[in-house]
């Protein structure tokens, strides 16, 4: 008998290997995976491995404070401004549900804040009095092909009268002299009076130059047999008199093809302090996709942007002023594709590297060059690489900014091409001939790549796609630390999560950086499935925050003026070696010109640093900065926030 139960449990045991031995087999590849997956876990959360690469961790709030991130900005309270307006979702949008957030990073805390309009794609920029200004927006979605039922497009208000400028109220009919087809506008149009043009020699009168108005317009019925194929003129109906002789349309092609996003013209301020938005008075153009930079004199440029007809700005730039929060023209006009790339230099003009984010005609605005506002001299700077793969490209001001230098980082093809960049590109403005000369070159083509100024002087580079918003599953799961000094780029740890097309990253006051945001087109390698939104927040430690203890930094005055010296009391004091003061970033698109890491002079006595603040307004923009110290290590202290009046 026991012979017998002993071949019983054999003949089980046999049977169990052979199964554990299939089930290995079947699912080998999965152990596989696991064993390596718990293996790189090991790896990349040892000690040194951090010391040397750094490490991510995700965030990722509740449920119901989740949202599609499209913008983020710093406040000087330390939290940061979260918005996605309509996220991107045709949905929200027309339920008119516009979501913003609060998120404090140290406390984890996140509050919902009241969002007065659809601030998907705006401008914004960090403001003199801690404000942020936020103008532009969405006012419609774009319609692709497809969806468009009735015939439409722009249409050319002329006014020939010099006399009086001339509303037309939206519903006015527009009829084709030669095709006879009726098109009613959408929204109301003021069109300028006629110039009188005189010889400038004998003053003698020569002509009436129109004024001119712009204005979608679409047909009354829906259908492809209201189209139009070629350009007329248009009567404009309920006109009499005078007003009929002199007023008038021309509109090229009105048909079913695909209708651009369409921007708005408000504007607002948002108070870190109280956490409300503050309504200003809107812009003289609607704008969606726009760039808002700081000028010299602290007033703001508002550039570029997709008008309230869905069309390219034509060129029409304009002024913010924060005394009287109102916007006013340049007086000369410069076009620029949109989310252009603009940054003050230290002898008050801007410069553009030629980054943008999207739309405008590929030979219009896209050559990299210093901009004189006031005169409107534009002068080109010659060099750069890849110069037809700029859409999707990322630009900063190299650290510290005195040097101005600037890094151009990968890039794509105009529109949705599949062409993506490899390249870096550096140029010295401080050159005797600036030009753009090839920087270390990254492993794959890469758009929407998020750049971020670290305190120890390196810029941290990371994610971005090979081709237009991720398509075909190409999110580049890869990060690297620029050295400005050795122009050479070191790879760190990866990022877990992939980020293209509407993401960015922001440096914050303990030295850590966040990234926000991913709108992939597509949620497969084929191209079969929609994308989702990535809702999480990553953060990175960088290496310089696993050597130990960091240096501290404490007290010291609030505010210290240009030019101005501030103390303030370290126990680390003999080992500082650089303090740079770091202005917030306001980031989207692959576009944040706010950030710059400007050099402070400093004296070390005993537990005592004190810093002066360079003169230069230009270089040192008023406004809220984080004041950091960095030790023989490279180690940063968490920063002090300061301001410059």
């Amino acid at each position: 008998m026991r012979d017998q139960a002993g071949l019983r449990r054999a003949r089980r045991l046999g049977i169990g290997a052979v199964v554990v031995i299939a089930l290995a087999g079947m699912n080998g590849p999965w152990l596989y995976r696991f064993g390596t997956e718990r293996y790189h876990q090991y790896v990349i959360n040892k000690p040194e491995y951090k010391a040397a690469n750094g490490h991510w961790e995700i965030v990722e709030f509740p449920r119901r404070y989740r949202q599609d991130t499209i913008h983020a900005v710093l406040l000087h309270t330390g939290k940061v401004l979260l918005v996605a307006g309509s996220g991107n979702n045709q949905d929200n949008f027309d339920a008119k549900k516009f979501d913003s957030r609060i998120w404090d990073p140290v406390k984890g805390t996140v509050k919902k804040v009241p969002t007065p309009k659809d601030l998907f794609c705006t401008g914004h920029t960090q403001l003199a009095n801690g404000n942020i200004l936020i103008a532009g927006g969405t006012k419609r979605y774009e319609k692709l092909k497809g969806d468009v039922t009735k015939a439409g497009g722009l249409m050319i208000v002329h006014n020939e009268n010099p006399d009086k400028p001339i509303t037309l109220p939206a519903g006015t009919r527009f009829t084709g002299k030669a095709n006879g087809r009726t098109f009613v506008s959408k929204d109301p149009v003021l069109v300028p009076r006629a110039k009188k043009v005189f010889d400038r020699g004998t003053g003698r009168f020569l002509r009436n130059d129109p004024g001119l108005g712009r204005i979608y317009v679409e047909a009354q019925r829906s259908g492809s047999r209201y189209e139009t194929g070629t350009q007329d003129n248009y009567r404009i109906q309920g006109l009499t008199g005078v007003d009929a002789r002199n007023t008038y349309g021309i509109a090229q092609k009105l048909a079913l093809d695909k209708k651009d996003f369409q921007g708005i013209r408000d504007a607002y301020e948002f108070d870190p302090v109280a956490e409300r938005y503050i309504k200003v008075d809107p812009m003289n153009e609607a704008r969606w996709y726009p760039t808002l930079t700081t000028l010299s004199d602290g007033r703001i440029l508002s550039v570029s942007g997709l008008d309230d007809i869905g069309q390219l700005v034509p060129g029409k730039n304009e002024i913010f002023d924060p005394t009287t929060r109102k916007w006013a023209y340049t007086p000369k006009i410069r076009q620029f594709p949109t989310y252009p790339a603009l940054f003050l230099l230290q002898n008050g003009k801007l410069f553009y590297s030629g980054s943008n984010a999207g739309y405008g005609p590929d030979d219009v605005g896209r050559e990299p060059g210093v901009w004189d506002v006031a005169s409107n001299r534009f002068t080109k700077l010659p060099g750069l690489s890849d110069a037809n793969m700029m859409e999707t490209s990322g630009t900063v001001l190299l650290p510290p900014a005195q040097n101005e230098r600037f890094l151009v980082i990968g890039g794509g093809g105009v529109g949705e091409s599949k062409l993506s960049s490899r390249r870096t590109r550096v140029v010295d403005l401080k050159a005797g001939n600036p030009h753009f000369v090839d920087g270390p070159s990254l492993e794959k083509g890469t758009r929407y790549p998020q750049s971020s100024i670290l305190p120890d002087d390196s810029v941290l580079v990371s994610g971005g796609s090979e081709d237009y918003r991720g398509r075909g599953d190409s999110n580049i799961h890869q990060a690297r630390l620029y050295d400005p000094a050795a122009n050479t780029f070191k790879r760190v740890a990866d990022p877990l999560v992939g980020r293209n097309y509407h993401s960015g990253s922001i440096l914050l006051p303990d030295g850590r950086v966040m990234f926000f945001g991913s709108d992939s087109l597509y949620g497969d390698k084929a191209n079969t499935k929609p994308g989702t939104f990535e809702q999480r927040i990553e953060i990175y430690t960088p290496p310089y925050l696993y050597r130990g203890a960091r240096p501290s930094l404490a007290g010291g005055p609030r505010t210290i003026a240009r030019g101005a010296s501030g103390t303030f009391t370290s126990r680390h004091a003999s080992a500082i070696r650089k303090v740079r003061m770091i202005r917030p970033s306001a980031s989207t698109h692959v576009t944040d010109v706010d950030q710059r890491s400007i050099a402070l002079d400093f004296k070390s006595s005993g537990d005592r640093i004190t810093v002066t603040v360079p003169k230069n307004r230009n270089l040192v923009q008023s406004g809220w900065y984080m004041l950091f110290a960095d030790d023989d290590q490279g180690t940063p202290s968490k920063a002090q926030w300061v301001k410059v009046p």
